[in-house]
């Protein structure tokens, strides 16, 4: 190594204080859900958007409200529907009368967290407008171009159940998401303990801001210097690699399976996520263990199975799987 790591890990220890903090805060309102409130953290460090998917009542927009809360910045929720315009997300030009000129009225989507509420209940325009903003973080309202603030994250939300009136979201749009996570039911001891919390008609819970966004920009310099072995680099491609050439890998029965594997984007958020993932645990350096922890999120939605895998009922989690038990770690 060419750093000095103890140096690293001191440097670490005290920017990542407040993950504790934030995630005390969120305690107070969330049972449970330890793998969601870490994956809105590493987004949060790695300035990705994030997927979330599970059925309803899992506190998905609860605890994306509570994360904001605990952040000091603006944050808006947009409930998307079907007949949701583009224009009431962005903004548009309005004519005042007064000085004869066209002003702009700036929408919902310029705030630094965005909770894009049942996203796939929006038609393609919308959709396509937001995930326009997460990419280039910038919206054209007339002939003028606005940049977004900063810290700019969505986390959007989606019901796995197929109801009318949704609108799915395609594969190019959805691999702008950094993570797609899958959120399950609580167990027995966190559901007792969210009806002795939150079966009341008490008031709300106060969260305290505490982190700042010059805390997330100093967290992010110090990410960026996580420490990535050339070893841990060639696993990644390996891993996602695998995902489009299986039979290289001596991953039998799976390639008529798999319509696409794996985009370049996967390469590049599984080497942020795992630096973020071992700053969270004050360490200067990422591990395989990182990356194997992250890789579901990170390939879930960017590796589309063929129709023989549905008549099969393969699953992305099944092919996932064997990627992970076949490629050899460092």
């Amino acid at each position: 190594m060419t750093f000095n790591l103890s140096e690293l890990n001191e440097r670490i220890r005290k920017e990542s204080a407040f993950v504790t903090d934030v995630r005390q805060e969120i305690a107070k309102v969330i049972v449970g859900q330890n793998v969601m409130i870490e994956r809105l953290i590493l987004g949060l460090l790695c300035n990705g958007h994030i997927l979330l998917e599970g059925v309803p009542g899992l506190a998905k927009s609860l605890t994306v409200s509570t994360l904001a809360k605990a952040i000091q910045t603006t944050f808006r929720r947009i409930q998307f529907t079907p007949d949701l315009l583009p224009a009431d997300l962005i903004g548009t030009l309005i004519y005042n009368q007064k000085t004869g000129s066209f002003e702009t009225k700036k929408g919902p989507i310029f705030s630094n967290i965005i909770l894009a509420d049942e996203i796939n209940r929006s038609p393609a325009k919308v959709q396509s407008a937001l995930l326009e903003a997460m990419q280039e973080r910038q919206v054209s309202i007339g002939e003028k171009t606005h940049l977004l603030d900063d810290p700019f994250l969505v986390l959007a939300t989606q019901n796995p159940i197929e109801q009318e009136g949704t609108y799915p979201l395609p594969e190019a749009q959805v691999d702008r998401f950094m993570l797609k996570v899958i959120l399950g039911y609580p167990n027995k001891e966190e559901e007792l303990e969210i009806i002795r919390r939150m079966a009341h008609t008490n008031g709300k819970i106060e969260i305290s801001p505490v982190v700042t966004p010059e805390d997330l920009k100093r967290a992010r310099s110090v990410v960026n210097d996580v420490y990535v072995d050339e070893k841990i680099h060639r696993y990644i491609v390996d891993l996602v690699f695998a995902t489009r050439e299986p039979e290289k890998y001596n991953i039998k029965d799976i390639s008529e399976l798999i319509n696409y594997g794996a985009s370049p984007r996967a390469s590049i958020y599984l080497t942020i996520a795992g630096k973020a993932k071992a700053f969270i645990q004050g360490r200067g350096y990422v591990t395989p263990e990182d990356i194997r922890d992250i890789v579901w999120d990170v390939l879930r939605h960017r590796v589309i199975l063929t129709f023989e895998a549905e008549a099969e009922e393969v699953t992305v989690e099944n092919i996932i799987q064997r990627v992970i038990d076949t490629v050899e770690v460092p």
